[in-house]
């Protein structure tokens, strides 16, 4: 689950992160208020005005902009506030900005040692550990860095048993060419920022950049957070971080309901029952030459109502030309999912206007044929993995 950039400094303070100060504002006459607190609070008359949206590369879209009196501070947020965001991360529609959040200039006006360096904790699956990668080139995107000088970034593993350990901090330490007291001050940021990671239960954090100050303090002038799914139920109040006008509407939709469902970008609507099927599944239709729709397991259910939500969530995508659906009858029999097929195709009536392609495997898998075969409905049945691939090409030819 990604939350937004305020949210993760606000998980990063509570572990001793020093961070970049703000308030979060929904609307420009909020950005003003709190931008006054923050000058209260901070001295600073200048302040970052940062578009709250899950997608980076912000401020190449305009996404952030640095006010230098309230009256920018208005200006701006009232600007940003509602706009399309566009970034190489988005859709070309980009995303709407719901929020802003007011931060703290931690530039000062004519600083010329500020050093910024990349630092990010995240799950190597590969080496079933976490691990630390970082770079002394802050503030650039971290792919460029690593196609143009590769040289230049450094990862730590880091034993999930163990945790982080004193000498690792310091030789994060050492490779971003700090001594004296900043040595000191980024070995406190390293531990504290690999506590955040692991106490939140998050699969990854990004800070970039880390900043270096002229009088050796080490900040997160950013934070990209990206929380396990599969433990927000022991995390309710980082569940309750959860933003859906962020997420995509037919996902979010199908969560609601119970079906697991990824949106992709191809046109083949997939229906399965269990994620290795899933896989399966959309390599058969890239097998075909098309290319899938989305990910969708219903799970050990299928019957008429289930099978009817799932036709009703692949068909909101305009892009599906084709629905495959492909059950292995284990837990479920065959026959009650070919019947749930049938009865859910006959609720819809016209609102199903593509081909649909039902292969169904195991327990009354014959009975489950018939049935499909006997229905009148203009459902093709498959059996083998092969007749499937032909079947959709039959279908979109």
């Amino acid at each position: 689950m990604n939350i937004h950039e305020y949210q993760g400094k606000e998980i990063l303070a509570k572990h001793g992160v020093r961070v970049q100060r703000g308030y979060v504002a929904n609307n420009a006459q909020e950005a003003v208020t709190v931008a006054k607190q923050l000058t209260e609070e901070t001295g600073t008359g200048w302040h970052v005005i940062k578009a709250q949206v899950h997608a980076g590369g912000r401020g190449k879209g305009g996404g952030v902009k640095l006010a230098k009196n309230l009256a920018e501070v208005e200006s701006l947020a009232e600007q940003i506030i509602g706009m399309n965001l566009v970034t190489p991360q988005t859709s070309a529609e980009g995303k709407k900005v719901h929020k802003v959040l007011v931060a703290e200039d931690v530039y000062y006006p004519g600083e010329s040692k500020v050093e910024e360096f990349y630092i990010s904790v995240l799950l190597n699956r590969g080496e079933a550990c976490n691990m630390i990668m970082y770079s002394t080139e802050g503030g650039m995107d971290i792919e460029d860095v690593a196609e143009k000088t590769p040289h230049l970034i450094f990862t730590e593993q880091i034993d999930p048993f163990l945790g982080l350990q004193g000498y690792q901090a310091r030789r994060i330490a050492f490779n971003l060419g700090l001594k004296g007291n900043a040595f000191k001050e980024m070995v406190k940021f390293i531990s504290a920022l690999y506590q955040a990671y692991v106490s939140s239960d998050s699969s990854m954090f990004e800070i970039n950049p880390v900043i270096k100050t002229s009088d050796d303090k080490i900040l997160a002038v950013d934070a990209k957070v990206v929380l396990d799914d599969n433990a927000l139920y022991r995390q309710k109040a980082y569940a309750d971080m959860r933003d859906v006008r962020e997420e995509n509407p037919i996902e979010v939709e199908a969560k609601a309901v119970g079906l697991n469902y990824v949106d992709l970008d191809g046109s083949v609507g997939c229906m399965v029952n269990g994620a290795g099927l899933a896989m399966a599944t959309m390599d058969l239709i890239k097998y075909a030459g098309y290319e899938p729709a989305n990910f969708l397991d219903v799970g050990g259910t299928a019957d008429a109502k289930r099978v009817e939500t799932a036709f009703r969530i692949i068909l909101k995508d305009p892009n599906v030309k084709a629905i495959l659906i492909n059950i292995f009858g284990g837990i479920v029999r065959c026959d009650r999912v070919a019947q749930g097929v049938v009865d859910a195709y006959k609720n819809m009536g016209d609102s199903i206007k593509v081909p649909i392609i039902v292969r169904l495997q195991g327990t009354n898998a014959e009975i489950a044929k018939e049935l499909i075969d006997n229905s009148g409905m203009p459902i093709l049945s498959a059996v083998q993995f092969q007749e499937a691939a032909d079947r959709v090409k039959e279908a979109l030819s």
